[in-house]
């Protein structure tokens, strides 16, 4: 579809989805949204529901296309997921009802997506044709298209999508190293603020959890780049420049994710490229103040919501494995093996369990996080992603 088209149609390859129970199935009567979690199915093209207080799945959701690289956000009624497909997919899911209210198919590669602070806006990362197209909440109808154009007549990918307060979206350019801040906030197309020679590659980005630390994490150099939007006149600078110099780098058979990432006790936890190591830095300073060396190489350092453990997994092949690491001290306190491709956390709202899922088991674990006692064992097929509905309202998430 050409860029020109985008804004006159609504359907864009729109595509019926099936679902596996009856309608209404999920609410069983009158219900909150509270404790519910979505878990995608990455191989199936599905969902399970899930009520995280009974510790059971409610129902399965189908027909959602190719969620090999899938991610949600929530409607501020925490009502409706919105679920983001490898395949350009956008999915407005009814979380009570068990439903897909719509699905659009808005371009050929996406990689996830944001949620505007006043839940009216949703946008897409994507790779192909690249840029970031925003839709309306409520109907999924086009709102605008954001090209990334650069160089001469080049699209680039883009990464790192985030909300940030005052109706803004921040996202990275992979092919051009540029930050760009899109403004919302008044009628009309969107202002865009272009920061340009952010560093080679950056492939992932973070946002801290009061909207101020943009962080985008470097694939072509050792080293992150970071902006400060509390600042008047934002400018990116460069941060743990060189963090690997000299040293040799190990095998990235998985990047590592820095929107899975902990900052707790004024520091962050981020996972290094090509190392077996989590990098520890002054959540004020910017500066590093020290390494833990781990299992393999971390791919998710995930806070606990008190910020008194951070938990981390790891890539192929040492994926088997979960490190929990205890913030004040920065030692590892415990270590156990939930099975093969565990590789997505999600804890509870106020930390006291974390659920896990254990990919190639087909399982998905429940964890009591005080005495590390599993509470259980749900099925589930190549479970990947888990969204608790806490995350509709927490900036960046």
């Amino acid at each position: 579809m050409k860029r020109r088209d985008f804004l006159k149609s609504s359907a864009l390859g729109a595509a019926a989805a099936t679902i596996s129970v009856p309608a209404a199935a999920c609410a069983k009567g009158p219900r909150g949204t509270g404790d519910l979690a979505v878990i995608v199915e990455r191989a199936t093209g599905s969902v399970l529901i899930a009520d995280t207080t009974a510790r059971e799945i409610l129902t399965r959701v189908e027909g959602l296309g190719d969620l090999s690289h899938a991610s949600a956000v929530y409607s501020r009624d925490a009502r409706y997921a919105y679920i983001f497909g490898r395949d350009g997919g956008l999915t407005k899911l009814d979380i009570l009802e068990g439903a897909v209210v719509k699905r659009v198919l808005q371009a050929g590669n996406a990689i996830g997506g944001a949620i505007s602070d006043d839940g009216q806006l949703v946008a897409v990362s994507n790779y192909e044709p690249g840029g970031v197209r925003v839709f309306d909440a409520a109907t999924l109808e086009p709102v605008a298209d954001i090209p990334a154009a650069y160089g001469a007549d080049k699209q680039s990918k883009t990464v790192g999508l985030v909300d940030t307060p005052g109706r803004r979206f921040v996202f990275t350019l992979y092919d051009a190293g540029e930050i760009w801040i899109a403004d919302f906030s008044e009628e009309g197309p969107p202002k865009i603020e272009r920061h340009t020679g952010i560093g080679e590659l950056p492939y992932d980005a973070l946002i801290t959890g009061d909207g101020r630390h943009y962080i985008a994490g470097l694939f072509g150099e050792d080293g992150l780049t970071h902006v400060d939007l509390w600042e008047e006149r934002p400018q990116p600078r460069r941060i743990l420049s060189g963090y690997g110099k000299g040293e040799k780098k190990l095998p990235v058979y998985k990047m590592p994710h820095l929107e899975g990432w902990a900052h707790a006790g004024g520091k962050f936890l981020l996972p290094a490229v090509g190392r077996y190591e989590l990098l520890v830095m002054d959540a004020t300073s910017f500066e590093e103040v020290g390494r833990i060396g781990v299992h393999g190489q971390p791919i998710f350092a995930v806070a606990r919501p008190d910020g008194r453990q951070a938990w981390v997994n790891f890539a192929h092949p040492r994926n088997d494995t979960i490190q929990v690491v205890d913030m004040p001290s920065l030692k590892i306190v415990h270590e156990f093996k939930p099975g093969p491709a565990a590789l997505h956390m999600e804890f509870t709202p106020r930390g006291h369990e974390v659920w896990l899922s254990v990919r190639d088991s087909n399982e998905v674990h429940v964890y009591d996080t005080q005495t590390f006692a599993r509470r259980a064992v749900l099925s589930a097929q190549s479970p990947s992603g888990i969204f608790m509905t806490a995350r509709a309202h927490r900036i960046g998430l």
